[in-house]
Parts: structure tokens; sequence; C-alpha cells
């Protein structure tokens, strides 16, 4: 396990009073996010790597449609004698309509700018929605599970005290990963971070796990770049500016 600092600021619980219902997580969890990236920009990121928040709270397509279908009524409207309105093809009928979960996204996405933006590496922040119910607990570990197959390095911190669920168990347990991978089943407050790599032809992912506790300092993980670069996410460091800016410090 990872050990943690000197105390700085205690983990609080934002999940029940007093903090909550007076402060909202989902405000929390985006501008933990924006320091996170602030944090790894200004201190560890070299110019051809660039980190970038990316936060929302449940279902994104309907949106994404509403906006596209207000775009094509736009472009009519401003162009009405020139515009060329884009082509419409309806497709046949679905054969099969099936459930689904889009999971909340409270992450930061580190990419390098060489050749384009490419994905390197991820930072999960999981939400209360991600540990709801089974589906979205799947839909979660799905997600953080193809990052890692892809070759992208992760790291996910679990700070919610309202549902009880380990998604790096969950994660694990879709990868197939052995029991030594999961920890103790009394631990749903952790932070784990993960490399994917090939050794001698042989793909393998390193883990180091850490646990969280209300009233104790946050971790320091490694998160790698590239081959055998890593740099350090201080989550201690991020959380304190996070809860500075919330005025819970």
């Amino acid at each position: 396990m990872i050990s943690c600092g000197d105390l700085d600021m205690p983990l609080l619980d934002h999940f029940h009073p007093p903090i909550h219902p007076r402060h909202h997580w989902e405000s929390f969890h985006s501008n933990w996010a924006t320091r996170l990236a602030d944090l790894l920009n200004d201190q560890w990121l070299p110019p051809e790597f660039i980190a970038e928040e990316y936060t929302h709270a449940g279902t994104r397509l309907e949106i994404d449609v509403a906006t596209f279908e207000q775009n094509i009524v736009g472009i009519a409207a401003d162009h009405p004698t020139t515009a060329v309105a884009p082509r419409v093809w309806t497709p046949p009928a679905p054969a099969h309509r099936i459930p689904a979960v889009f999971p909340d996204n409270f992450e930061v996405r580190i990419f390098t700018t060489t050749g384009g933006l490419t994905l390197v590496a991820a930072i999960e922040l999981i939400s209360p929605g991600n540990k709801d119910r089974p589906e979205s607990r799947r839909a979660f570990a799905s997600k953080c599970a193809s990052y890692l197959f892809q070759g992208v390095s992760l790291i996910m911190i679990d700070i919610v005290t309202s549902r009880q669920a380990n998604l790096h168990h969950d994660t694990m347990s879709l990868m197939m990963a052995p029991g030594s991978t999961f920890m103790s089943d009394e631990t749903t407050l952790y932070a784990v971070a993960y490399r994917p790599v090939l050794r001698r032809e042989q793909p393998e992912i390193d883990i180091w796990p850490a646990t969280c506790t209300i009233g104790a300092p946050l971790p320091t993980l490694p998160l790698r770049l590239t081959g055998d670069w890593f740099v350090p996410v201080d989550f201690e460091a991020s959380y304190q500016e996070a809860c500075r800016r919330r005025r819970l410090a």
C-alpha cells in the first residue's frame, strides 16, 4: 500500500452533513478535477503533454443530439439563400434495443501533443452514480478496463461515503485478475494507480493501491506518461486547493 504524508488537510465527508447538502459534491468534484489538471500542467508535465479536465454527471448523448439539431436550424436561418443544409438519411429501424448506462465522468485526461492529441493517461474521480447499481458499476469498470487494454495509464480515486461498492474490485473482476489484487472487503475509500506495460513480449499491469480515510491526508500516486516516465499525482495538494476554492478549508 502507498503511504500518506504528514496531515495537512484531512479528508472531509462530502456526502453527509454538515457539508452535504450545503455544498454540492458535483461542484467539488468538477473543481477538484480542474485543480488536478492545473497541478500537473504547472508543475510536472513538459510542453509536449497537456492535462484537461472533463466532467459531466448523467447522460450526455441527448444534449449532443439537441445541440446538433439547433446548429442545423441556425445555419439555415443565418444563410437562407446560400446555405446548403446537410443531407439527411434515415436508417432502417434497429433490429434490437437494449438498456444502457452511460457513466458519470469526472476525470482528468492527459494527452501527448506530438503528432496530434493522443490520450496517454486518465485520472478518474469516482462519483456516487458510478457506485449506484450493478449496471453502473459494470459500465465504469468496463471504461477503466478499456483504458488499460489500450495501454492508457489510469488512476481512480474514491472518496464517496454514500455508497459502499469498490470499483477497483469490479475492474479487477472484469479483467479476471487474481484475488491478490483485491483490497479488504471493508475498504470502500481508496485510490489505485495502474500502469500497462509490455515486458519480454508479455503484457502486464502494475498496480499501486492506497486506502483513503476520513480525517486523514490523501496519497500521492505514480502516473505513467510514456515508457518509464512517471509523474506524481499529489491528491493531497490538489484537494487542499479545491477545498480552499470552495471555502471548506
